[in-house]
């Protein structure tokens, strides 16, 4: 059953770019943001350096970090403290944090809003059990009056210094929604804004988003505040989909954009009725390998610098074409020279497959918060 925004103009004509009627900036409580598309907050992925990646892009309206746990900010442990590093080029940028209890929740947004954060988000999706085994991310659903009282305690440790969101799924159990009458619920109680990814805990991330489940949302809370889609965006054209069939204000693209950074740009082309630019060029998108891994080094040690660029490169690789031999020599270098070389020699047309590459899959580990 199609949304209700099924029936935002276009064309009709095949191939057509879709005009669609929208909000084209987002405003959460006080902070407007330029587009209406946001970086999601994948676990182990959405570094610093990748986020001023895809802000050197175009079209990112909001970045957020990796899931964050507030006891980690509180007690200052290392890895909590790196993956909520921010700087003034990463603007605006909204920190996720995961839990179950209000006190501890108010208390680490107080410490986001103190060291950067535009936006603090409530995580209510994850369904990894790490997370959900201590009753946070989409345990929560679970357990509504409890998410109440956090998203209410937040808003009031902020004291509207920077807005409070959440980021929900359609409920724990197939065909047992809650986000629907929860979500009016969480706004209520001071949600700026409400994210959805259109799956179950229980589907993990199998199977297709449910655009109805979204749209139900969106009529649910009636335009009180923005409802943000998010799931199954891997091309530009899966976000004016999104919108035509679910009636969302924004998009949250997570996946999707690791491989291509540029998509927000493309997206939002497409959202306006333009022409989307062309696709950058082989030497262009080795220039943004190249980049991502300079600002590793710079942000990070050099041993973190290889590891994660060994895990980014089937990522990046996607948009290359067939490169099995490059791929390898970024997975096996030894240094920070050897990746660099790498690269130079793919562009003077080495490291290329000569015969038939069969496709590699995608690593399976990542979960968008």
């Amino acid at each position: 059953m199609p949304g209700p925004g099924a029936d935002r103009g276009g064309s009709g004509e095949p191939g057509a770019p879709q005009v669609l009627r929208f909000r084209p900036m987002l405003r959460l409580g006080p902070v407007t943001l330029e587009t209406n598309l946001l970086l999601a907050p994948i676990a182990g992925y959405c570094d610093l350096a990748f986020r001023q990646l895809c802000r050197s892009q175009g079209g990112l309206g909001l970045a957020c970090t990796d899931l964050l746990s507030p006891q980690g900010l509180l007690r200052g442990t290392a890895t909590s403290l790196d993956l909520a590093r921010t700087n003034d080029a990463d603007k605006p940028v909204g920190m996720q944090l995961y839990g179950s209890d209000p006190e501890i929740m108010a208390a680490g947004a107080v410490w986001a809003a103190e060291h950067g954060a535009t936006v603090v988000d409530i995580n209510m999706g994850c369904p990894v059990d790490k997370v959900t085994k201590k009753d946070g991310g989409s345990k929560l659903l679970c357990d509504p009056e409890r998410a109440e009282r956090i998203v209410r305690r937040v808003r009031a440790a902020l004291e509207g210094r920077v807005p409070v969101t959440c980021k929900l799924r359609l409920g724990w159990f197939d065909g047992q929604p809650v986000a629907e009458w929860l979500a009016p619920r969480l706004v209520g109680a001071g949600a700026a804004a409400i994210t959805v990814h259109g799956r179950t805990t229980e589907q993990k991330f199998s199977g297709q988003v449910s655009h109805e489940g979204i749209a139900r949302v969106v009529e649910a809370v009636a335009g009180r505040v923005p409802v943000i889609g998010n799931g199954d965006v891997r091309e530009p054209r899966d976000v004016v989909e999104m919108v035509a069939r679910t009636g969302c204000d924004g998009v949250m693209i997570g996946r999707g954009a690791l491989s291509t950074p540029w998509i927000f740009r493309d997206a939002w082309a497409l959202l306006r009725g333009r022409p989307v630019p062309a696709e950058p060029t082989e030497r262009e998108k080795i220039g943004l390998v190249r980049r991502y891994f300079e600002l590793m080094l710079e942000y990070r040690d050099e041993r973190y610098a290889m590891d994660q660029i060994r895990r980014r490169i089937t990522w990046f690789a996607k948009r290359l074409g067939p490169c099995k031999p490059l791929k390898e020599a970024v997975r096996t270098a030894a240094g920070p020279g050897d990746v660099l070389g790498a690269l130079d020699e793919f562009l003077s047309g080495g490291l290329r497959c000569v015969e038939h590459e069969r496709e590699e899959r995608a690593p399976q580990t990542l979960f968008a918060a």
